[in-house]
């Protein structure tokens, strides 16, 4: 394939080192998992990574006005097609507040474009559609509510969950078909069936979890209001605990959720031709520590109560880390580990 060279003085390996260093200080488990993915293949996963959580951290700062918000995505989505533009980029966004790794991030935007006009046309081109289709929606629902999320119906969080993380499971299932020999034009209509519900799945068990930390350090609630007045609660009492046993009751539909679209999001990695090992892997991990955190939220009210949240053991995790990519062979072992993970703590 044609490759792009490096429209900016930065030095690639410098570029690229940087990528590699900061992935794990803005996500753990994706570091963990994107190690599978091999060349050109990795290179992209990791490039769109980054500019999923630079706007991510865009959108989540409590602090930056609506307007300032909407004006730094749209710089944001000028970087696809301007150079200058992404090398300009770092000095619009001194005033974003957030996680200090997340802004190291934000900082050098312009290195992890560097990286992406390095990669090949198709997947620069596949990156840019998703990934402007998931920076408008947040610019939508940024818009939308101005004093902060501020979640209405379940219909309105599925499409919130569409545009954060549905879009990446088509930005994947894209990659894998244009990289992955082993993912043709027939596996590949199969996979986008499903494709959206795998990157839902993995962002309605993260929401979940961090019911508390959302609301009260990002002034974002994503438990849909009418799921909360239908239980006698509301928005405004989602953390206090003389309403936990209603508020306890209204995530029901979201955990519901949670559960069949993990179930999809299995269907999913079980289509994924044997051949890809790489990319059964990848998708492997997330899934199995998404079954892991849902089986605990269900059995927790700790993410309703201020300051807490749920976590999976370290035990288990790293039981999950060495065992997993091994059921990768073969769907009836990763059958297998599901049904264990979601009755039980697995750990060896």
């Amino acid at each position: 394939m044609v490759q792009i060279a490096l429209e900016s003085p930065l030095d690639q390996r410098e570029v690229e080192r940087f990528c590699q260093d900061i992935l794990p200080k803005v996500s753990r488990t994706f570091a963990l998992s994107i190690k599978f993915l091999p060349g050109q293949l990795g290179r992209s996963v990791l490039c769109g990574y980054l500019i999923a959580r630079i706007a991510d951290t865009i959108e989540d700062d409590p602090k930056t006005s609506v307007a300032a918000k909407t004006a730094l995505l749209d710089q944001l989505l000028r970087c696809f097609e301007d150079s200058v533009a992404s090398d300009r980029f770092p000095q619009l966004t001194q005033s974003v507040t957030g996680d200090p790794a997340h802004l190291e991030l934000v900082r050098q935007t312009h290195q992890v474009f560097a990286l992406y006009r390095t990669l090949p046309n198709q997947s620069q081109q596949t990156l840019q559609h998703w990934l402007t289709e998931m920076i408008e929606g947040m610019q939508k629902f940024v818009n939308l509510y101005p004093n902060g999320l501020r979640v209405k119906t379940l219909e309105e969080y599925k499409e919130y969950c569409y545009y954060v993380a549905g879009t990446v499971g088509y930005l994947l299932t894209d990659l894998w078909y244009e990289h992955s020999p082993f993912v043709n034009r027939a596996t590949y209509q199969v996979l986008r069936k499903t494709c959206a519900e795998f990157g839902e799945a993995l962002q309605t068990v993260n929401i979940l979890k961090d019911i508390a930390w959302d609301a009260e350090y990002e002034n974002s609630i994503y438990v849909p209001q009418e799921a909360l007045l239908a239980h006698g609660s509301s928005h405004e009492t989602l953390l206090d605990p003389n309403y936990l046993e209603q508020n306890h009751a209204a995530i029901k539909s979201l955990v519901e959720l949670a559960w069949e679209d993990l179930d999809k999001s299995a269907e999913y990695l079980m289509k994924l031709p044997h051949g890809s090992i790489p990319i059964r892997m990848f998708c492997i991990l997330p899934l199995m520590f998404a079954y892991a955190t849902l089986r605990d939220i269900t059995r927790s009210t700790a993410m309703l109560q201020s300051g807490g949240n749920v976590k999976i053991t370290r035990a288990e995790v790293k039981t999950l880390i060495l065992v997993s990519p091994f059921a990768t062979v073969s769907n009836l072992l990763i059958r297998s580990l599901i049904r264990t993970v979601r009755q039980r703590p697995f750990s060896l």
